[in-house]
């Protein structure tokens, strides 16, 4: 029933683009508020699965999304996002988290009815605001669920459109560019040290280690296994790392990578230990890249596993460091290596908008200086 519900709404957003149904003005600007809000995009999961929940269950009360509460109307919130809205939005690309937005700080161990009264400390304040009042407005019947559900996913598509615009348009500027000079390795690093200091740029590691194995992986002999979501912990997806190597006609896993935004410690070394004896196989790498300094006494902490483990390495590598040395020993893979990672970054959800775009453009600008 939900997924037919949210067929229909998203068929009713589709024929109405360009026409909200909500008349009250002041509700359709929050609803767009929460949409639109860059900073934080949990809130616009909280609208999909809250107000699908109300279609399919009109006896419910919309303000209650935690079974804890133990009332006959309380319902799991969490288990319509996670059911419901995630395959949605990914089946249609729509610019959300990719993960619940029940595990957010605000939302995540509540049992409390969500009234426009109560703080949920969340940032930013206006829109945690916003998400209360308009949950209320649906209890008092100023909008039904089902005008909720449409305008959310409305505005969500608009979103989507405008994103695919602008990123259609830097793409041709790239495209029309001269590209009969490459850039060099050291020009790529700088331009991947400036996409690094972006904001949000925890998943941008993981992609330059999968970009230089997918450009080399025929000189290797060895492929990247699929990506796993970017938030997700490594128990849930039974994965050593959060990129794992194996050879290309093995699926044995030889090398794992494991990336941090942070200065790797012996505790990391020690966690890292514990999954490698419990993996189902032997692996011979596991390496971690880190965008920090690394820590000399920590490096000889991981060199040492060597000799406890029978021969199983644990390295430590800049981020840069080792993208550096891969464009130099693989200098005639340089472009695509960074036509491999541009193509990650446009295709993974985790990858912000911002991101996106930011990388087009530093590119473009690179490519300019050439000339």
């Amino acid at each position: 029933m939900s997924e037919k519900l949210l067929s229909e709404a998203f068929n009713e957003a589709m024929r109405s683009l360009d026409n909200s149904s909500i008349t009250d003005k002041q509700i359709r600007n929050k609803i767009e508020f929460i949409c639109r809000n860059q900073q934080n995009r949990a809130g616009v999961r909280l609208l999909l699965s809250c107000s699908l929940a109300k279609m399919d269950l009109p006896y419910i009360d919309i303000r209650k999304p935690y079974t804890e509460i133990g009332t006959n109307d309380s319902f799991s919130g969490r288990t319509y996002d996670e059911k419901y809205i995630t395959p949605f939005i990914n089946k249609h690309d729509l610019p959300c988290n990719p993960t619940t937005a029940f595990l957010t700080p605000a939302l995540r161990n509540r049992n409390i009815l969500l009234s426009p009264d109560i703080n949920l400390v969340g940032r930013p304040p206006k829109l945690y605001q916003y998400l209360l009042e308009i949950l209320n407005d649906i209890y008092e019947e100023r909008i039904s669920a089902k005008q909720l559900l449409v305008e959310t996913i409305r505005l969500l598509l608009a979103i989507r459109n405008e994103d695919r615009q602008r990123i259609n348009s830097l793409l041709a500027n790239l495209k029309a560019s001269d590209r009969s000079m490459q850039l060099s390795s050291q020009r790529i690093v700088k331009l991947l040290a400036q996409h690094l200091s972006t904001k949000g740029s925890s998943r941008l590691p993981v992609l330059i280690v999968a970009a230089a194995y997918q450009a080399a992986s025929e000189k290797l002999g060895e492929k990247i296994l699929p990506l796993q979501v970017h938030t997700a912990a490594d128990k849930q997806t039974g994965t050593i790392g959060d990129l794992e190597v194996t050879l290309i006609d093995n699926n044995s896993i030889i090398t794992s990578y494991e990336m941090k935004m942070k200065t790797i410690t012996k505790d990391d070394i020690d966690i890292a230990l514990n999954k490698i004896t419990r993996a189902n196989n032997r692996i011979d790498n596991y390496i971690f890249i880190t965008t920090k300094e690394v820590n000399k006494e920590v490096a000889c902490y991981a060199e040492s596993i060597y000799d406890l483990t029978n021969g199983i390495e644990i390295a430590i590598l800049d981020c840069l460091g080792f993208i550096r040395h891969f464009l130099h020993l693989f200098h005639r893979l340089r472009t695509s290596f960074l036509d491999e990672y541009q193509n990650l970054i446009l295709e993974d959800n985790a990858v912000g908008q911002h991101l996106k775009e930011t990388f087009l453009t530093l590119r473009q600008a690179a490519e300019r200086e050439l000339y």
